[in-house]
């Protein structure tokens, strides 16, 4: 499943990565993805490699809310040694809330906030990727949570802003540093760009230029090791989050691992390989759901980011996106030819949609000023959606 290429550390290259007083095997993070990123996922990325795998976004007035959905998903297996958990909010007092909660009842050992979803449904509000602009509410929300966070390392993601013509990130890193965050993640485009085109790498190293202190991290168009080595070559970040990139490819934080410590070994998959790393995913899955048929129905959408590029045929496909037990699962797998070899190219590369880009979803007047209206607090929390994490 894997060849070892000729190794090209360069002395510089961070082996780990230290987020206040956590350290982690290989500076590689695993973005949120709602929807994606559940135990389940994380339990089957970590199998294949280090790194820090952090949950789905979870809404803040939700958790305070204790409703069902958000206290599942802040519960990790036994296994999962460091307890990562995002935040999405908009209103300092419940995201300090929910900071609270996490800390005194021993539920996380790291807590990040994201501030980089560009979903129309949470800008339009304030939320996301828009939020930073109202440079005094994104301070009182992050010094409210590191506050309540403690020793707990608090950390950020963010974007590069709304849009070329505002952008937020520097400034909004300076009050981050200052409000005492253990790290800052940034996904090179803005708001307006979705994923679509290139990530503006050198936004990331402005970024680390600017930011002394406190460790920064890359995002955005990492889809194999070797680009991962690039960006910290070229920025010079201290750690990479992946998120796409590993879309059916969890073997890909084992490629990260290894090209961190300088090794490059690449995993090249046969079918058989993708059909054990597929099913095995769903079986966590179960376990995670508590709920076959709720399991099945999630691992659907996996489908095509596990079988890019394989000679799997459209009938095939169409079966496995339409499976309801672990057994229809076995039967489909099984007429597949497991001894088909990694087919090269056409396994790798950009994976999920990218959107296009378009003009973001704000509240009416939201760029006018940098100060919140205060009309607009009441209308905050209104943001607060399960969305990817940006």
């Amino acid at each position: 499943m894997t060849t070892t290429l000729t190794p090209s550390a360069t002395a510089s290259r961070p082996t780990d990565l230290t987020i206040g007083r956590l350290t982690v095997d290989s500076p590689v993070v695993l973005a949120p993805m709602a929807g994606i990123t559940n135990t389940a996922y994380r339990r089957l990325c970590r199998e294949y490699g280090a790194g820090l795998y952090v949950s789905e976004m979870i809404t803040s007035r939700a958790l305070v809310e204790r409703t069902p959905e958000s206290m599942r998903l802040i519960t990790h297996h036994e296994s999962e040694s460091v307890r990562s958990i995002q935040l999405y909010g908009v209103e300092p007092t419940t995201v300090a809330e929910a900071v609270t909660m996490l800390v005194a009842e021993d539920r996380a050992d790291h807590i990040d906030l994201n501030f980089g979803c560009p979903v129309p449904k949470v800008t339009r509000k304030g939320g996301g990727a828009a939020l930073p602009w109202k440079l005094g509410l994104f301070r009182e929300i992050v010094e409210r949570a590191v506050r309540a966070a403690g020793d707990i390392p608090l950390t950020i993601k963010m974007r590069k802003g709304i849009d070329s013509d505002h952008l937020t990130y520097l400034e909004a890193a300076r009050a981050a540093e200052g409000a005492g965050v253990a790290s800052i993640a940034l996904h090179a485009r803005t708001a307006s760009e979705f994923y679509s085109g290139h990530a503006d790498w050198s936004a990331i190293a402005t970024l680390k230029n600017t930011i002394t202190g406190t460790p920064v991290l890359g995002n955005g168009d990492i889809w194999s090791a070797a680009d991962a080595l690039r960006m910290v070559d070229e920025t010079g970040c201290d750690g990479v989050v992946v998120g796409r990139g590993c879309l059916g490819r969890p073997w890909l934080f084992g490629d990260l691992a290894a090209a961190f410590r300088g090794e490059e070994q690449k995993a090249e998959p046969g079918l058989g390989d993708v059909a054990r790393a597929f099913r095995r995913h769903a079986e966590l899955l179960v376990e995670f759901f508590g709920d076959e048929d709720r399991a099945c129905r999630d691992i659907r959408k996996h489908v095509a980011w596990y079988f890019k590029g394989y000679p799997v045929g459209g009938d095939l496909r169409a079966g496995l996106a339409a499976v309801g037990s672990l057994a229809q699962i076995d039967d489909l797998l099984a007429t597949l030819d497991w001894s088909e070899e990694y087919p090269g190219d056409a396994a790798e590369g950009p994976r999920g949609r990218a959107g296009s880009p378009k003009k973001p979803a704000l509240p009416e007047g939201w760029l006018d000023s940098r100060d919140l209206d205060e009309a607009f607090r009441d209308e905050l929390t209104a943001a607060e959606l399960h969305h990817s994490g940006g």
